[in-house]
């Protein structure tokens, strides 16, 4: 991923992250939980189902540095 737009302060710390996040900050984050079930259960096919499971994991995982609210 181009990082020329960062400083170099900010292109070091890219991908990781900004402090060693919780434990139940990680369960929050790695575990689906029923709402999340739900919304995948609505999509038509398996497929289409992995793909909007990913994508929400996805989502989740790099909000973690973040530590904002999903």
């Amino acid at each position: 991923m181009p990082v020329e737009f960062l400083s170099d302060e900010q292109a070091e710390a890219y991908g990781t992250f900004a402090e060693e996040p919780t434990r139940p900050e990680l369960e929050r984050f790695f575990f689906l939980d029923d709402v999340d079930r739900d919304l995948i259960a609505l999509r038509r096919t398996e497929h289409h189902r992995l793909g909007f499971a990913l994508q929400m994991w996805c989502v989740n995982c790099t909000s973690v540095s973040d530590h904002g609210a999903r």
